[in-house]
């Protein structure tokens, strides 16, 4: 019999947080309880005073130190929600809070953690070196340490959602959708309901791109990742929780992984019901609660999701507005060839009918074929691959693009400009931390021995910069070229293989 960690009942129903924190509503999302079929609630986290479950937890913590702690001070690395609620709590607590935050923090963040009597430390240019500072700062000043997720306290303090639910839905519940990133609000919750309501299926979500607990749980060890996807920031952790992990792979009853795309949906529903914009990691619960019913093809259950947080960058709407419909099957993305031969372009419109275009890009291939980057409107899944199969039976040729990250962020806007000058091109992305200055910096450590043949950035309002790269290198150099990207420092993908990028902006095409 799995351990049910039952000691943790008494804390979450002792965790003090109600000081600070509100009991959020368990709103009923009707409109999207219509179209799927099931009974959906939303959990409103995004109401609390810092707008994250994250005050929960850090205030639990906090008042539970001794007052000799408190007086001196504590301290917390924190580029996000923790942040903000431990600034909170130590106002609240009448006691003074530094928190850590990396060099590429924005300002929003850090104006945010100001305005509520948080010191504001700047150091390094990651979490890890924001850490590594506080760990510093503690050994020299003895402040008492906030963690985001791996104490027992924390992690009450985040269990009382699931004590909250439990009151205000009494009746039957299907399955409880748990953002993970750390652990924290997935162990606490987890804790409360497998002691007091076994029955309900607990569920965790995990971007596909940042999947600590899952992979550690499949391991039975905890897993450090080298490289974390960005978009979901409050959840892009790569080392789990000890504690967290603990209570995660014996309590949960699965962990879902989503792509960006589902999320960017999953914020757009949970707008349509609410009128809320939550951040990524906010929607990533729902995006795995729809993820599950498409899966079991269930209905008439009751599924409740937790909208943990809604500190979104207000530019970044516009990335989340482009990728919504994609996950839906609303719209898809095709590279279709056409014959360069009179009649050709006007069959390709034809064929499509009264569908409607969303996006068109052309490019001469050769005096053979042309290539069309297309986004076209459809009525689901099906009706995308209903939309390529004509093409291909019409002799057009159709490359389903619509999950190629590299091909939604960067060939969509780059279409054209081949160079027959360029022998041996690879095709690399970067990312980076966003922050004035930021580009600069890439490109001068960029400078290299070889050229760059190809660039494309575009700020689409996240915290951090996306940028794909052509480089020049001679096949005798591909040693010393890996040795280089490695050297740099910075996260990076290879695509020189990819298909959009064969077909649109190759130089050996």
């Amino acid at each position: 019999m799995k351990n049910t960690h039952a000691h943790y009942l008494t804390r979450i129903l002792t965790a003090s947080v109600y000081d600070v924190a509100v009991e959020t509503p368990l709103d009923y999302a009707r409109n999207l309880s219509d179209r799927l079929n099931n009974r959906i609630w939303i959990k409103r986290e995004d109401l609390q005073p810092v707008f994250s479950f994250k005050i929960r937890g850090a205030y639990n913590k906090m008042a539970k130190l001794p007052e000799a702690a408190l007086q001196k001070g504590v301290i917390t690395a924190s580029a996000g929600n923790h942040a903000q609620g431990v600034a909170l709590s130590a106002q609240s607590l009448g006691c003074q809070a530094t928190i850590v935050m990396p060099k590429t923090t924005p300002q929003i963040k850090i104006d945010a953690v100001k305005k509520r009597g948080g010191n504001v430390v700047l150091a390094g240019e990651s979490y890890n070196d924001a850490y590594d500072h506080a760990m510093e700062l503690v050994a020299q000043s003895g402040l008492a340490y906030i963690p985001p997720f791996d104490d027992p306290d924390v992690i009450a303090g985040q269990g009382t959602i699931g004590l909250e639910v439990i009151r205000q839905h009494p009746k039957h519940i299907d399955a409880i959708f748990l953002p993970i990133g750390g652990g924290g609000l997935a162990a606490g919750v987890a804790a409360f309901i497998k002691n007091v309501r076994p029955e309900i299926k607990i569920i965790g979500v995990e971007t596909d791109d940042a999947c600590a607990m899952r992979q550690s749980i499949h391991a039975g060890e905890r897993l450090m990742l080298k490289d974390v996807g960005l978009f979901a920031d409050g959840t892009a952790v790569k080392l789990v929780g000890e504690e967290t992990f603990a209570l995660c792979r014996d309590l949960l009853d699965e962990i879902i992984l989503v792509d960006t795309d589902a999320v960017c949906a999953a914020i757009q529903d949970i707008f349509d019901d609410t009128r809320s914009i939550t951040e990524p990691s906010g929607a990533l619960a729902l995006a795995g609660l729809k993820a599950y019913i498409a899966r079991e093809q269930c209905s008439g259950q009751t599924l409740i999701t937790v909208a943990s947080g809604a500190n979104m960058n207000f530019h970044r709407l516009r990335h989340v507005s482009e990728r919504c419909e994609i996950s839906e099957g609303h719209e898809g993305i095709f590279a279709v060839t056409i014959p360069e031969e009179p009649g050709s372009f006007r069959r390709f419109i034809d064929l499509l009918g009264s569908r409607n275009i969303t996006e068109f890009n052309y490019r001469y291939g050769d005096s053979r074929q042309a290539h069309i980057f297309v986004g076209i409107q459809a009525a689901g899944a099906d009706d995308l691959q209903q939309i390529a199969a004509e093409l291909n039976q019409a002799q057009l040729p159709a490359l389903d693009l619509t999950h190629d990250e590299m091909a939604k962020i960067h060939i969509r806007y780059m279409v054209g400009g081949r160079s027959n000058q360029v022998a041996n091109e690879r095709l690399i992305s970067f990312e980076f931390p966003e922050r004035p200055g930021a580009l600069g910096r890439f490109l001068n450590h960029m400078q290299s021995d070889w050229n760059i043949t190809l660039f494309h950035y575009r700020n689409h309002g996240a915290d951090y910069g996306r940028v794909l790269v052509g480089v020049d290198v001679p096949p005798a150099d591909h040693a010393a070229f890996a040795a280089f990207l490695d050297n740099l420092g910075y996260s990076h993908h290879e695509h020189t293989d990819n298909a959009a990028y064969k077909l649109f902006l190759s130089t050996a095409a």
